[in-house]
């Protein structure tokens, strides 16, 4: 049984070819039928805005082709064999581990993919399409991202301009019960209000053109103020922090109209500026645009790209014990086999011995003992063996050695003979 990768993402693919080859949970239970009719019975399907992809577990290079023709022919109308890109064993595993990190996301070290990769297991559990050794890999690669998420905090380090520019009016003059005006209601704005909210702003007044936008904002903000965008700058004498996120072509606050009574903080998320830049002139007024925000966005980029290095070497460091388990993993159905061998042998020479002998009950249960206890000494290092085989080819080589020697039927062979002997005879 070997690991194997198959998939696109953002790396490859236009957003036009992911939106053609995205799977929605029916297509998911349409695609897991179709591959079982070949054998494979392991898969996980992660399926978001910037990926198209397959985790899972195949016994042969037959069944490793006949998947990849089942994913061409599952989007026939799309042409995608020039973008697919596929891994093998470790190379696979390591892929996933650097998937669940968020080290592949489009904003490398985010969190959000984590969540997506949980989700997509508990979907392939659910419908049965995860068994022991799917899940312990998947697992293990959510263990680690989760400990790179303790340890190195890489998700922590703000890239969007907006958590930036707010993060930076609370290292200069705090926003905790601070009187801030939003002047906005679009997204930018939406997302500043819920970042003032969990910085502890007392009062947040919101403004905007489009009256009826702002007010909309009331349903997820209801403790805003909206008041008419013609009295922002009454409003903004008594205030602390001003944010301006509008789509305005033209200036929305002019120096020469405002009246500053206080320090005032200004935060201008706008392209083309909202906020005169006049106001710079006054000392009182600190006032930061998109120039300074993106300045810290690229200092935070290559910190985040700094701290990809460690999370890969945390990865390689918890990989190996994924390597390790799986290896020993391969050969527990062939260990199994033999473990039931002696426990027949026993059964069948106890029961002879039994019928020979005049034995009390205690002498039968210290028989059963030994001849069981003898019988695990002779494949305790044969087992030892068995267990440090370290590629897939030796593995197998071996376990065909131990079958021929112990006369012991292959699974999947016994598998096929049970099915052949229960179709009815015609």
């Amino acid at each position: 049984m070997q690991f194997g990768f198959l998939g696109l993402s953002y790396k490859q693919a236009s957003l036009d070819i992911r939106d053609q080859t995205a799977f929605t949970d029916n297509k998911k239970i349409e695609f897991l039928k179709s591959i079982e009719r070949f054998g494979i019975s392991q898969c996980l399907i992660l399926s978001t805005c910037n990926r198209s992809e397959l985790f899972y577990f195949y016994e042969n290079e037959q069944q490793r082709v006949q998947l990849w023709n089942c994913y061409i022919d599952f989007f026939g109308e799309t042409k995608i064999e020039k973008y697919l890109i596929e891994y093998k064993e470790e190379e696979a595993i390591e892929y996933l581990f650097r998937v669940a990190a968020g080290l592949e996301s489009q904003v490398l070290g985010e969190d959000q993919i984590l969540g997506q990769v949980k989700e997509a297991l508990d979907f392939a559990r659910t419908m049965g399409y995860a068994k022991k050794e799917l899940n312990r890999v998947v697992l293990n690669a959510v263990a680690c991202a989760k400990k790179i998420k303790t340890e190195i905090k890489i998700s922590e380090i703000p890239l969007s301009v907006t958590y930036i520019g707010i993060q930076y009016l609370n290292q200069m003059c705090g926003i905790k019960d601070a009187k801030v005006l939003v002047i906005g209601s679009g997204k930018m704005a939406s997302i500043g209000l819920r970042y003032l909210h969990e910085y502890g702003a007392k009062e947040i007044y919101l403004c905007s053109r489009m009256i009826e936008h702002a007010k909309e904002l009331l349903k997820e903000f209801p403790e805003i103020q909206v008041v008419e965008y013609e009295k922002r700058y009454q409003v903004m004498q008594n205030c602390a922090i001003v944010i301006s996120a509008t789509a305005s072509p033209h200036t929305v606050l002019k120096k020469q109209e405002a009246t500053i009574n206080q320090e005032l903080y200004m935060l201008d998320l706008a392209t083309p500026r909202d906020i005169d830049p006049l106001f710079k002139e006054d000392k009182r007024c600190h006032v930061f645009d998109l120039d300074t925000l993106q300045y810290i966005a690229q200092e935070n980029k290559q910190e985040r790209i700094e701290l990809a290095k460690e999370c890969q070497q945390l990865i390689l460091e918890e990989l190996q014990e994924t390597y390790n388990w799986l290896r020993t993993s391969r050969m527990d159905t062939t260990i199994e086999s033999l473990q039931q061998k002696c426990n027949g042998i026993v059964e069948d020479s106890f029961l002879y011995l039994e019928r020979k002998m005049d034995l009390t009950k205690r002498e039968k249960q210290l028989l059963k003992k030994t001849l069981n206890a003898s019988l695990q000494r002779l494949i305790k290092e044969p087992i030892q063996e068995l267990k440090q085989l370290d590629t897939g080819e030796k593995q197998e080589h071996y376990k065909e050695i131990v079958n021929h020697l112990f006369q012991i039927q292959d699974p999947r062979e016994r598998l096929e003979n049970e099915n052949i002997a229960n179709v009815p005879n015609a």
